[in-house]
């Protein structure tokens, strides 16, 4: 990825992503690329739970538990479901099966084809040294083509950035 000083009218944007479901995985994943499609430098630091998306063997879940506004298409309406049903055995995998199942029929990218287009595009995806080491991943457990870096990393973009976003 370019450094953010190579022309003066080149923007730039920064992104913490610290969620690692598969509801919050596509936000910071389509406006990164958006963004780079535009001719934005991006950079995207992977901490916490948003670390799991850096993984090579992506198992990315939903669990309406906590999502009132959560709504399914289903039956030619848009079904809520109780956080009290939430809570039961097997809802989370029935979930997960729904949605990916709505991507599918949709037609939008997984996430692993949202990755490697960023991939593609240059975005410079950095994954949190600390986090790693907090939950003892190793970084072959990470793909091939990220920086690894702390705190002090993220703030050197950020504070370079024209954009910040947390998601």
């Amino acid at each position: 990825m370019a450094e953010t000083t190579d022309a003066p009218n080149t923007k730039s944007m920064s992104i913490i992503v610290t969620k690692g479901t598969l509801d919050w995985a596509y936000p910071p994943f389509i406006l990164a690329t958006t963004a780079a499609s535009l001719g934005v430098n991006v950079s995207m630091f992977f901490t916490f739970y948003g670390l799991t998306l850096l993984k090579k063997k992506l198992d990315l879940q939903i669990s309406p538990l906590g999502k009132p506004d959560m709504a399914m298409p289903m039956m030619g309406m848009h079904m809520k479901m109780p956080n009290m049903v939430a809570m039961l055995p097997g809802v989370n995998a029935a979930a997960t099966t729904m949605m990916k199942n709505l991507i599918k029929k949709k037609g939008v990218a997984s996430i692993e084809e949202l990755r490697d287009l960023a991939q593609e595009a240059d975005i410079e995806l950095i994954g949190c040294q600390m986090t790693l080491d907090l939950f003892e991943y190793q970084t072959s457990d990470l793909i091939d083509g990220i920086k690894l870096g702390g705190a002090a990393t993220y703030m050197e973009k950020a504070l370079r950035s024209d954009i910040n976003l947390y998601i």
